[in-house]
């Protein structure tokens, strides 16, 4: 896929264009999204990415086309599931909700900007070194393990204890109010300039943000090699992360299967890297050095795969959701009227 460098110069001036139109329309101005806000520009963002993919597949072919929906779908699951961890540093630092969206923003330019570095130094090293398949293949392994074991121990998948140390440990270096001054970064208190809880709040974002770049990246490589398509698939599932935190927030704890999905799909997408590292193999111990002839998944089937495993798990959660809920209330209606004197 050869993309002209003018293109890759608008499509960053496109990615900046929507992030400053989100600030200045909607962040600006401090308020909680209703319902039919988060909903209207989730399906813009959603419809957007969806009609890119189109384009991409018009003009350079439906095989790059499909590979980019798959990439994408693949991140927008990924961050549906960072937005769990979104949640709980929100809860922990009781960001009041008008402020909210201020600190989502800001947390996705930095993992947009994060990410694009990580996408950069990715292309040069599967450009140089083509045994790198090899070591994605098996990164994706481990945390589909890691999601699949901390589902069925249902423990807390996000660690927020680590994240408290961190910020702890924020907290003793660099001065900190122990009140929000408004949606300000820093404050003054008794005549002490000091930074806001906001400030740990942004900084706690942007460290999660760099995290998840390592199930992020190795996940997307293997679906495909064309860094265009790996940032593009990035920035769009990203862009809309703000709407759909509000829009779906309430949902987030009813998504119950959403781990053992992404399980499935690191797993499935770390076969998939493995047989294409086998398939383009110059490794001298291995075959001699020469391409190991496997078959390799084509990109319907990834399509396919993840797209099914996306639907199945949250089908499946709001159902389960709906009979735990139904179980619990169950015993509250059986219990006998109390009776009249």
């Amino acid at each position: 896929m050869n993309v002209p460098i003018w293109v890759w110069l608008a499509t960053i001036a496109l990615v900046i264009g929507m992030i400053v139109f989100d600030f200045v329309g909607h962040v600006r101005k401090p308020h909680e999204p209703t319902l039919r806000e988060s909903t209207v520009w989730s399906v813009g963002y959603i419809a957007f990415a969806l009609v890119f993919g189109v384009g991409v597949g018009v003009f350079s072919g439906w095989t790059y086309g499909g590979e980019y929906v798959a990439g994408w779908l693949t991140e927008k699951a990924l961050s549906v599931d960072n937005l769990f961890v979104f949640l709980l540093i929100m809860t922990s630092f009781a960001v009041p909700k008008i402020y909210q969206q201020k600190v989502l923003l800001i947390g996705i330019a930095m993992a947009i900007v994060m990410r694009g570095i990580f996408i950069a130094v990715g292309a040069v090293v599967i450009e140089q070194f083509s045994w790198v398949f090899y070591l994605f293949g098996a990164v994706l392994f481990v945390l589909a393990y890691k999601q699949i074991t901390e589902a069925v121990s249902d423990e807390d998948e996000h660690g927020d204890q680590g994240d408290s140390r961190l910020i702890r440990t924020v907290r003793r270096i660099i001065p900190t109010s122990s009140e929000y001054d408004g949606d300000k970064l820093r404050t003054r208190v008794d005549g002490r300039a000091m930074f806001t809880p906001m400030f740990l709040v942004i900084v706690a974002i942007g460290l999660t943000d760099l995290l998840f770049a390592f199930d992020s990246i190795p996940a997307i490589f293997g679906l495909t090699q064309e860094p265009y398509l790996v940032f593009t698939a990035n920035a769009f599932a990203l862009l809309g992360l703000r709407q759909l935190y509000f829009l779906i927030g309430g949902l987030l704890e009813r998504l119950i299967y959403l781990a053992h999905g992404l399980s499935v799909i690191l797993a499935f997408i770390g076969v998939k890297l493995v047989l294409h590292a086998l398939h383009e193999n110059n490794l001298p111990f291995l075959n001699g050095g020469q391409p190991v002839p496997v078959w390799t998944i084509p990109t319907w089937l990834s399509l396919l795969v993840i797209s099914g495993t996306i639907a199945v798990a949250a089908v499946a959660s709001l159902i389960t959701s709906r009979r735990r809920a139904a179980a619990a209330d169950a015993p509250a209606a059986e219990l006998p009227a109390p009776a009249r004197d």
